[in-house]
Formats: structure tokens, sequence, C-alpha cells
């Protein structure tokens, strides 16, 4: 393998590489950096000269990294971003960016906060956009880290713990988190559905039929863990990735599922369902924003991280009972 003299390496060529590496499309990278798509291509041909890899390789549409590329790219994205802060220490100025962010998250967890985001725009920043793609997975952190999304909203308990784990062997976590709000989860069916009244057992919920919302589809989620700590299962007839869909499929149907509480209220189909109290304990749910920390060293997405905090402050406290 080809040792590369820093000394004599182009940077920027890294430039390119990272923009690449963020796109897998040559197109949409020249079109970032203002260069021909044949100008792209000679820039990754003298890198892989210098650094005697391949780097990416034609995958149907776009490229798709080699190992050492994708090894490479976080310290090489990083020191870009920091030498970029480094020559443009100016604050970003909300009222006169016109950044594009994107999001991902549910469509519950979009349904609450986006009114108040967009408010916060349309206020303060006028010429920001925002991009939301649907939440798919409990541990977005590869999204994070291959710069597909610049923050990701939603309960993610397995990748929280693994954070507090690293930190407390003292390791350097490359993600960070926020708490916005803590949410309750309900059990809800349609108007008039035979369990809607009498006691709600622990029995009946079980030996009902149910829907659950299952963002990768896998049809065990974190009440069927609940249930199994108590020696129960459920019966599972369908899931879906959306809530919405939960809730329009339930409100016409027998089937029982479970949505946070707060959610019922924006689905626009509240007078159609009714909510009864889960009939066993489960752990709290508590919805953070997560980021990596490359991200969170920029001041624009400081801007981002503080609007989606303030937009999930006024959106939880409008949904509480009583507010």
């Amino acid at each position: 393998m080809i040792n590369p003299n820093f000394r004599t390496l182009d940077l920027n060529l890294l430039r390119v590489f990272d923009q690449v590496m963020s796109e897998r499309n040559l197109t949409r990278a020249a079109s970032n950096l203002a260069m021909t798509q044949p100008a792209v291509s000679n820039a990754l041909r003298r890198l892989r000269e210098a650094l005697g890899d391949e780097l990416v390789r034609r995958s149907g549409y776009g490229v798709e990294p080699t190992p050492r590329a994708l090894a490479l790219w976080p310290a090489i994205g990083d020191a870009l971003r920091q030498i970029e802060a480094s020559l443009a220490p100016g604050d970003f100025v909300a009222s006169e960016a016109t950044n594009t962010f994107i999001l991902a998250m549910a469509d519950a967890t979009a349904a609450e906060l986006m009114p108040g985001l967009v408010e916060i725009i349309e206020t303060d920043a006028p010429g920001v956009s925002m991009r939301v793609l649907p939440l798919t997975t409990r541990d977005p952190r590869r999204l994070l880290d291959e710069g597909h999304i610049d923050l990701a909203v939603g309960f993610f308990p397995a990748v929280l713990a693994d954070l507090t784990a690293q930190a407390q062997a003292g390791g350097k976590a490359g993600f960070e988190h926020q708490r916005l709000y803590n949410g309750e989860y309900v059990c809800v069916m349609r108007g008039g559905h035979p369990l809607g009244s009498g006691p709600f057992t622990l029995k009946r919920f079980c030996t009902a039929h149910h829907l659950l919302v299952s963002f990768s589809g896998r049809p065990f989620g974190f009440i069927d863990e609940a249930l199994a700590s108590l020696g129960q299962t459920r019966r599972i007839v369908l899931t879906v990735n959306q809530f919405f869909t939960a809730g329009r499929v339930v409100s016409g149907s027998n089937l029982l599922t479970v949505l946070p509480r707060h959610f019922v209220n924006v689905t626009g189909m509240a007078s159609e369902l009714m909510v009864r109290e889960l009939p066993f304990d489960v752990p709290p749910v508590h919805v953070d924003s997560l980021w990596h920390i490359r991200q969170g060293q920029r001041k624009e997405h400081a801007w981002l991280r503080l609007a989606v905090a303030a937009a999930a402050a006024k959106a939880f406290s409008a949904s509480r009972p009583g507010a």
C-alpha cells in the first residue's frame, strides 16, 4: 500500500472525498462543490493514487465506499469541519441563514414537533428549510455517522445505555443526546369496543388481537418485552410502521394498539378512539434528540437543537391532560 506524503497532498481532494462520501453520488457531490462531474472523478482518481485504495465503487445510480474509505471519512470530515469553523467563526444568524436540515423521526413525533418548528422557521429563520425522513430504526447512529441526517428524534433506550456504558468505561462516545420529554403509552381502541367497558385486566389485554407499530417490521416491541417479563404474550395480527396508520386501522376494527398518549389528540381521530390505561407497568418512554459530535461543534446545529427543544417543550406542555 502506498504511503501518501501529507506535505504534498492536495487538501482540496479531501473536500471532494467528503462530499462524495456524504452524497454517495458523483453528480450530487459535483453540484454541491460547484464542480463538473469529470472534475470530481479526476479528483477521486488522484486521491486513489495517493492513498492506494479504490475508495468508492460504482453501485446502481451511485457509489459504495470501501472499508478504508469508511474508516477514513469520520476523521477527514471532522477535520474539515473544524477548519471551516476556525476560518468562519462568526455566529450563526438564523434570520439570514439558508441551511437545509435533515431530521429523522416517527410520524407521531413529527405531528407534535413540526407545527412548532414551522412557526420558529417562519418567525426567526425564513430562509431555513427542513426535511423530515421516517425513522425506521431504534439505532440511528449509522445514519448520523454517514451524514444522511443531521438529527434523530425518538426513543433510543439501547443507544443511550451503550453511550452511558462507554462514558463509564472512560471511552469517547461519538454521539450526544438531549432529553426532550417523557412519553406515556396507553392502549387505544375504537369507540364502542367490547373492551371499552368493565375491568381492563391483563388477561383481557393479552387475549385480544393487536396491531403493533414497528419501525423495523419485527413483530415484537417494548410492550412485548414487558409482557414477557410477566410470563405473558399477545396475539399480534398486524404490524405497521406509522402511528397514524395504526390509529386509522384501529378506529375501524376490533384490534387494539398501543400509542403515545399525547399523540391521540393530534391524529384527527380522537373522537373515534377510546383510551384505556395499560393493565401492567411498562418502563417510561424517554424521547431524545441524538446527534453526532462532529455536528454538535457547528453553530447552525446548535440552533437546530434549540429549535427542536423549544418546539418539543411547547407541544408537550400543550398536549398534557388539563393543559
